[in-house]
């Protein structure tokens, strides 16, 4: 564990000064559960990667399925559809983004100025019944929404099973 702390601290040339005990205790459960249940413990979505290179925190991403689609959707606020960039490959959903903000404020008796970056990357295996051809993606007001539609042979009617007595 500690050269995982180690890791996390030291991205590229540029050193951390604040490591987030959240993130850490986050990563730790990760590993307990994966280790405890196996890697695949969260069904149909299990986690290909979720990395913080660059000081800003990946984003939650919320997933629903329906019967036709499934969709994500991650909160980047401060972030625009520039900012994002969604591809697919062999099966795996991947989010790429970067934020850069620079703050430059000026008074009478001080001039500051600050500016930040970072980037995060989420990756997710796609089920089998997902249509890779069709995805499509929007941003609005912050919310990057992503919708997968099933393959037409994986949307299938519902069919009501009669039971009989033996």
């Amino acid at each position: 564990m500690a050269q995982d702390i180690k890791k996390q601290e030291t991205v590229g040339s540029v050193t951390s000064r604040y490591r987030d005990p959240f993130t850490e205790m986050r990563a730790e459960m990760d590993r307990i559960f994966d280790n405890f249940l196996g890697p695949n413990f969260l069904g149909p979505w299990p986690r290909v990667s979720r990395s913080e290179p660059s000081g800003i925190s990946a984003p939650t991403v919320d997933i629903r399925e329906n019967e036709n689609e499934f969709v994500f959707e991650a909160e980047l606020p401060g972030m625009g559809e520039k900012d994002v960039q969604v591809t697919v490959r062999n099966g795996v959903l991947t989010l790429k983004g970067e934020k850069k903000s620079e703050r430059d404020e000026k008074k009478d008796t001080y001039h500051l100025v600050e500016r930040s970056s970072g980037s995060f990357e989420r990756s997710f295996r796609l089920p089998d019944s997902a249509d890779e051809e069709k995805i499509a993606a929007d941003f609005n007001k912050g919310v990057l929404r992503i919708v997968v539609p099933k393959r037409a042979e994986a949307v299938k009617a519902e069919k009501s099973i009669p039971i009989g007595k033996a």
